[in-house]
């Protein structure tokens, strides 16, 4: 196709977009109503996951944590070992109807303590010391959607997970205010302006693509979306609205398969005790009213959400009672088909340190495989460039 056919096949009218076809955006991945939907939720700033998944019949952690160590009497035990920070009450329910997994001592060889880096590595999913600029998830859509579905973002920004080498997620935290957004005369302009920049007459800049692709995409979130209306009650926070967003997204047939959503804050350096027990309380009543809505429309079964945090927190608590940066932690896992509910492996061993910090027992990559292989049913080690043993994580 030349410049002028393109051009002409691809007009603007009405601040409308009419989508070339071999842009594969949003709407010709129309399909069943039923796919699984993986939702990944990041606790930014590392999360001390001794004080979420707490082991309160160690006395090293007591002996560790002198003011800082939760009390058994406030524990809400999941056996007789481990149990959640009682901030955590809602999930108590997710735990005893089985919607809920803990993986304890989650992490990757050599452990990089700064947040970006950390971070990097887990949105990455590379090693310690690889840096890559693509996302598992972009990759994951590299590899496996030709002419299918996107990822979407609930945030203004979209993080590295969600960008691949030719193909990416999109950030969608307002459908309304994005599409209104692509039908402005200076979306309009600058699309004009990409368009007449490309380099030759066959080959399409990059930012012409992009910039189509999100209106197209813009326009058909929003009517989808639109139709489905969500009744339930979610919690008057910024996070539990997000989730809604999602909820909204899943339940309107959007045949999106992965969601991306973050919680801020975790980074406890001084004072940890109050900061995260506010967290932990937003994160759990948001999950709660987001799965408990789901089974209502019949979705939980196809949907599993992840939580991740980029790495716990010291064993010992600093002199600020709070605690300074970590390695290995805990990771939770939802859904309606979680091969094993509860607690998944053994608490983590305090008797066993690394330089004062956590050994991980679980590389992240072999759960961030079996989601790719079990859950969405690709070829992970196209994804994760490597093969990274399965887990029985869900069914």
């Amino acid at each position: 196709m030349n410049r002028r056919d393109f051009l002409k096949t691809s007009s603007l009218a009405s601040g409308a977009f009419f989508i070339p076809s071999f842009l594969k955006p949003f709407e010709f991945s129309a399909g069943s109503n039923s796919h699984k939907v993986l939702v990944v939720v990041q606790l930014s700033g590392g999360n001390d996951g001794l004080n979420t998944i707490v082991p309160f019949e160690n006395d090293l952690y007591y002996n560790k944590r002198t003011s800082l160590a939760l009390p058994k009497t406030e524990i809400i035990r999941l056996n007789d070992q481990l149990g959640m920070n009682p901030a955590m009450a809602a999930l108590q329910e997710l735990n005893d109807q089985g919607w809920m997994s803990v993986l304890n001592s989650v992490g990757y060889p050599n452990p990089d303590r700064s947040h970006f880096r950390s971070m990097d590595i887990w949105q990455s999913a590379s090693a310690s010391n690889e840096y890559l600029s693509t996302g598992w998830i972009g990759r994951y859509l590299d590899s496996n959607c030709t002419g299918c579905d996107s990822a979407i973002e609930v945030d203004d920004t979209l993080s590295l997970a969600m960008k691949g080498h030719n193909r990416k997620g999109i950030a969608v935290k307002d459908p309304g205010k994005l599409y209104q957004a692509t039908r402005e005369p200076f979306f309009k302009g600058m699309a004009d302006a990409a368009g007449s920049a490309m380099l030759n007459e066959d080959n399409l800049g990059y930012l012409y693509k992009t910039m189509i692709e999100t209106g197209s995409s813009a326009e058909y979130i929003n009517a989808t979306s639109r139709t489905f209306d969500v009744k339930a009650e979610y919690p008057n926070s910024g996070f539990a609205k997000q989730l809604k967003m999602i909820s909204k997204f899943i339940q309107s047939g959007l045949q999106t398969k992965v969601y991306y959503v973050s919680l801020g804050g975790f980074d406890t350096h001084v004072g940890q005790k109050g900061t995260q027990e506010r967290l932990l309380k937003e994160w759990s009543e948001g999950m709660s009213a987001f799965l408990k809505d789901l089974k209502a429309g019949g979705k939980l079964d196809d949907t599993v959400v992840m939580t991740f945090s980029e790495f716990g927190r010291r064993v010992e608590q600093n002199a600020s009672n709070g605690t300074d940066h970590g390695t290995a932690n805990n990771l939770f896992l939802f859904g309606g088909k979680l091969s094993k509910k509860g607690i998944f492996n053994e608490a983590p061993d305090l008797s066993d340190l690394d330089e004062g910090d956590l050994k991980y027992k679980i590389d992240f990559r072999n759960v961030y495989a079996t989601l790719l292989h079990k859950w969405l049913e690709v070829d992970d080690a196209a994804v994760l460039g490597g093969k990274f043993g399965q887990m029985d994580l869900v069914g």
